[in-house]
């Protein structure tokens, strides 16, 4: 059930990011057609409009590939083949991601408080707006990794089970 949710919530996640993907070709293509075709003014806007939409696409996305497990994981050494192995390769893994989420997650307050206080120059909107996004990605890479260490403590309760003699 748990994971179900997760699942969902991801899913919801991998829309937001294709519509800011969608949403970013609006300005970058304004961007290009203001500074090489002289078709429509230069609008200032569009730059940082371009930069909020790709902070939170890459904070989704990253959100994503922890889900997924595509994103903090680099294999330097063969997996495992025995249960207990395989629990130490993916339980430090994603040990190491819990605790640098956890600090994102922590720290990240004290930066989209800071960013609460700030206004953007050319839209004129509240910065908590983009900060916010690093603690989000925080807390959401912690309640990923943490699952997916469940999963993998779960996993080796069930292939190192009773054995008879």
């Amino acid at each position: 059930m748990i994971e179900r949710a997760l699942e969902g919530f991801c899913q919801v996640l991998r829309v937001a990011v294709g519509v800011l993907v969608a949403a970013l070709i609006v300005p970058v293509t304004m961007q290009v057609l203001a500074r090489y075709t002289g078709i429509i003014p230069v609008y200032l806007w569009t730059e940082e409009l371009a930069r909020y939409i790709f902070i939170w696409m890459v904070m989704l996305g990253s959100i994503i590939a922890v889900w997924e497990g595509t994103h903090f994981d680099v294999h330097v050494i063969p997996d495992a083949t025995s249960p207990i192995g395989k629990l130490l390769q993916k339980g430090f893994v994603m040990l190491v991601v819990s605790v640098f989420a956890m600090l994102f997650a922590y720290y990240g307050i004290g930066y989209a408080s800071f960013g609460s206080i700030q206004t953007s120059v050319m839209m004129q909107v509240n910065l908590l707006v983009i900060y916010i996004a690093v603690p989000f990605a925080g807390f959401c890479w912690a309640i990923f990794a943490l699952f997916r260490l469940w999963q993998a403590v779960q996993e080796y309760l069930q292939s190192a089970g009773p054995r008879s003699p």
